[in-house]
């Protein structure tokens, strides 16, 4: 990955984070169809907006299928899986079983892209997976978590990681934004059958919950997802979803900053873990010089060294 492919990694990972606490405002005041649509419907109409002052057009037909799948996966039941299911456990369960989603990543990518299983992703992606474990169970509520909301939140991992894989062969034929607006676009679709829940709370909600809710679609959504895409096309879908693991240290520093929730040492400690393995998972192993020319052209002395 070049910088700027890094750079755009390292921005959508912090607005993916900032979701989570905009979320948690939000999800009191509307149900998580009705968010996921909400959402959904800003991003759109801000993406569809860039793409006609870009000009860009229609993606190639070849991409179609991975943006369809995309969509429907991973911007809307995914979403609204999510949504569900963090009001049933608590933001450190939801993100220990949420962080599936690279594992899934990596497996479906080793198999149906031939990415193969590098020896150090895996190690990283361990290390990070460990990290994720610490930090949810410091920030879960005693252990105690419904068993429904974990598999809501199993069920947004899932997509997640099919989501990403699906997208990532759309890639190749179209660009990040071309791929991002539409993918946007078919998830909305997906959640209209919100659309009443949607009007309903709009009448009702507080303007914070309203402006959290336009703010998942402008940056952790528009933003975000455009910038990953970007990034994506530029190295491995195990790759990038190993770095999506760096979410959850930023979660805590953001709940510590804006809710005030000071984070213990265990949680500190697993948000170190999480960076570590991300770290690792990116690194290079050491490769040896190639022999300078004149020392393979040496001739080899009868009963020197070389014999």
């Amino acid at each position: 990955m070049d910088k700027r492919a890094l750079l755009a990694a390292g921005v959508t990972v912090t607005l993916w984070a900032s979701a989570f606490v905009a979320i948690r405002s939000a999800g009191e005041h509307y149900d998580p169809g009705a968010l996921a649509l909400g959402r959904l419907l800003a991003g759109s109409a801000v993406l569809g907006l860039i793409l006609l002052v870009r000009r860009e057009g229609l993606p190639p037909r070849a991409a179609w299928p991975g943006i369809a799948a995309a969509g429907v996966l991973w911007f809307g039941v995914y979403m609204v899986a999510l949504n569900w299911g963090e009001q049933h456990v608590d933001a450190g369960t939801a993100a220990m079983v949420v962080n599936i989603g690279p594992i899934v990543i990596a497996v479906l990518g080793g198999l149906l892209l031939n990415e193969g299983f590098p020896a150090r992703l895996l190690a990283g992606m361990a290390v990070s997976f460990a990290g994720a474990i610490v930090v949810g169970v410091s920030m879960s509520n005693e252990g105690r978590a419904s068993v429904f909301g974990v598999l809501l939140c199993l069920l947004a991992a899932l997509t997640y990681g099919a989501g990403v894989v699906s997208q990532k062969p759309a890639l190749r034929h179209a660009s990040a934004l071309q791929v991002t607006t539409f993918g946007c676009m078919f998830g909305a679709v997906a959640c209209l059958p919100f659309s009443g829940q949607l009007f309903a709370r709009v009448a009702e909600a507080p303007a914070s919950a309203t402006l959290n809710m336009l703010y998942l679609g402008v940056f952790p959504t528009a933003l975000a997802f455009t910038t990953w895409a970007y990034a994506l096309a530029r190295t491995t879908a195990g790759r990038m979803g190993a770095t999506t693991y760096a979410v959850p240290a930023l979660v805590v520093l953001m709940s510590w900053a804006v809710l005030g929730e000071v984070p213990g040492w265990l949680t500190l400690a697993g948000g170190v873990l999480c960076l570590a393995g991300v770290a690792m998972s990116r690194s290079r192993g050491r490769t040896r010089p190639p022999a300078s020319p004149d020392a393979a052209a040496a001739p080899v002395v009868p009963g020197g060294p070389g014999r």
